[in-house]
């Protein structure tokens, strides 16, 4: 099922909380809202959903499929709801949790016991807890009781399944694990879903488009990789991971900040350079292009790569590095190391609506 809006803009009083908005969703699509706190990636959700109305305006419209449901009430939808807090029903066993809504569905329209047992058997076995039917949520960890909800959000069939930070009130690992699950069962089932977020690595890790939220309007709708490559303005490309900011003023084809020094080809005067972590090399000695000396006040070799903090006279707050453990070997980095980075590439938002950026040839001694 398809979701398309048109002209959703959503008012609190005198406060506007959502810009008009237009979205278009394909069927069998996962879709993250990512943004940060107050952006409007919650209240766009509810408003699909039917939690909410948006601004009574003309042209708004909220489309499932061919379906006008813009002005029905929630339950009228067929939608799935997973909320951040489970909001499960303590006196009720898993099994019942899950068969909750078809038990409560009108009688002309409600499955028979036999096929409400055989459909929640077949959700439980789908989500892994089918051995814990008749166990309580009490009795469940955090990971187990979001999976039930899910289950019982999947359990009416819904056209368009909805996630509020689905997994914002669990640890980091469980978060992975029940990530990769997500998109194995939103594969695996092609069902139509939109989910709220405002942690960067999982809606890049699950999303098949990204929309990119802050202050009620999107910045950007895009693939994970083309919204990190390609990002459209500053604000995504410093919402989308760390970066390191390099101010100075240019003077024939130099930017020059302090005692550091970097080759650049722009025209003279004050400039702002935004450079990735994975974009720095570390080395030994400055190079033809760049002197940019740097001291290692800390390092964390946990993972795929090494994390190095590097601090200097001329930088107005740390960097951050990251090297790959063959050169964290071959330098020796320690606290206390002294050494150069060397830019591969930076980036510059002058008119903060087209990214600008510029390979830097590096010569590493």
């Amino acid at each position: 099922m398809s979701i398309r809006l048109h002209e959703i803009g959503k008012h609190f009083g005198r406060t506007q909380a959502l810009e008009p908005i237009d979205l278009d969703i394909a069927e069998g699509e996962l879709v993250g809202l990512l943004g940060p706190s107050g952006s409007g990636k919650t209240t766009l959700l509810r408003i699909i959903a039917g939690l909410e109305t948006a601004d009574n305006v003309a042209g708004a419209r909220i489309l499932f499929g061919e379906r006008d449901v813009t002005h029905l009430h929630v339950r009228d939808r067929r939608i799935g709801f997973v909320f951040q807090h489970y909001a499960l029903f303590r006196h009720m066993t898993v099994f019942d949790n899950v068969a909750f809504g078809l038990t409560v569905m009108p009688r002309k329209s409600r499955p028979s016991s036999g096929e409400i047992r055989s459909r929640v058997h077949r959700l439980l076995e789908m989500v892994k807890l089918e051995h814990m039917a008749h166990r309580y949520p009490a009795q469940l960890s955090g990971g187990q009781q979001q999976r039930v909800s899910l289950a019982r959000a999947l359990a009416l069939r819904p056209d368009v399944l909805l996630l509020d930070e689905p997994f914002g009130a669990l640890d980091a690992k469980v978060r992975q694990e029940l990530r990769r699950w997500l998109r194995h069962l939103h594969d695996e089932l092609n069902f139509t879903s939109l989910f709220v977020t405002h942690d960067q690595e999982e809606a890049l890790e699950l999303s098949d488009r990204v929309v990119v939220m802050s202050n009620g309007r999107i910045e950007q709708i895009d693939t994970p990789d083309e919204l990190y490559r390609h990002p459209a303005n500053r604000f995504v490309f410093e919402f989308l991971g760390d970066v390191n900011h390099l101010e100075g003023t240019v003077r024939d084809g130099v930017l020059t900040c302090g005692d550091a020094r970097l080759a650049v080809d722009l025209a003279d005067g004050p400039e702002e350079l935004l450079l990735r972590p994975h974009e720095l090399e570390l080395a030994p000695s400055a190079t033809q292009h760049a002197h940019l000396p740097v001291c290692v006040t800390a390092i964390s070799p946990v993972g795929a790569e090494v994390r190095v903090e590097l601090e200097a006279d001329w930088l107005g707050e740390p960097w951050l590095a990251t090297v790959s453990h063959a050169d964290y070997e071959r330098l020796h980095l320690t606290r206390g190391t002294r050494l150069y980075a060397v830019p591969r590439r930076w980036h510059r938002f002058p008119d903060e609506r087209r990214e600008q950026a510029a390979p830097l040839p590096v010569a590493v001694s």
